[in-house]
């Protein structure tokens, strides 16, 4: 039980790795407050960490409003008390394409949910967290890794969230506060099959082909599936992690390698 009658604030909940995050902190020992703009999908969690007879918190939110952010730390504290780590997964896609033609308006939206959301997250919830002494963890993504066409936008705003997880780790590390970053690759979950489903009929090909070509460039030759980067998350909230801070580490099966 790495995270014993910790809480864990995690934004973002999804019935990907955002509901994979929730459950594996709380199968720990964790409490959990979850916040995520779909309040139907609250509640569908929420019941699923009771059941592993951990307590839940549902807020819904828009981490780009300071109005939600605010009743987020606010619920939080009102009902554990304190929090001991703060896990920043919430993000929003910007616009995909070559940077001389996607709009600016849609890179501005990802950066006010991608790096400014989580920002504004860690701020508010700064006080909790130098009381606990505890931990954030910044959900960013393989695209730092990489140039490929078309994800300059979104790999902007990913490469500005590790940016601000390094100075944020300088700033809170004389608090006692951790502040590490993850980079996962392909996370095989729901968007991601659709995505190889897409591009298999457009190929004519089988969705496992496309897996299959995939997973060929992976080290472990197979796609890391959400609980797998949860569980990494898991780590880097717990003690096993007291000394790991500013760090980013990628869990995309090796992939790409850093």
């Amino acid at each position: 039980m790495l995270l014993q009658d910790k809480v864990v604030v995690v934004s973002g909940i999804g019935p990907g790795l955002g509901r994979s995050i929730a459950l594996r902190c709380a199968r720990q020992g964790a409490d959990i407050v979850l916040a995520a703009r779909t309040e139907s999908r609250l509640a569908e969690v929420a019941k699923e960490v009771t059941g592993l007879g951990r307590r839940a918190v549902t807020v819904p939110a828009d981490i780009a409003s300071e109005q939600d952010a605010v009743r987020l730390a606010e619920t939080a504290m009102e009902s554990f008390g304190r929090v001991d780590t703060l896990v920043n997964n919430a993000f929003a896609v910007p616009p995909m394409g070559d940077l001389d033609g996607v709009p600016f308006d849609g890179i501005r939206q990802g950066f006010e949910t991608n790096v400014l959301g989580a920002l504004r997250l860690t701020n508010l919830f700064r006080p909790m967290l130098e009381a606990s002494r505890g931990s954030i963890v910044m959900v960013s993504s393989m695209v730092i890794r990489h140039s490929k066409p078309a994800f300059g936008p979104y790999k902007m705003t990913k490469s500005a969230l590790l940016s601000m997880a390094q100075s944020l780790s300088t700033e809170l590390g004389p608090k006692g506060v951790r502040v590490n970053t993850i980079a996962p690759g392909y996370i095989w979950a729901g968007n991601v099959k659709y995505y190889f489903d897409y591009l298999a009929k457009q190929r004519g090909i089988s969705p496992q082909e496309v897996y299959d070509e995939v997973a060929a460039g992976i080290d472990l030759r197979k796609l890391p599936e959400p609980d797998e980067v949860a569980d990494t998350i898991v780590f880097l909230a717990s003690d096993l992690a007291r000394a790991v801070t500013g760090q980013c580490l990628d869990v995309n099966g090796g992939e790409y390698h850093h």
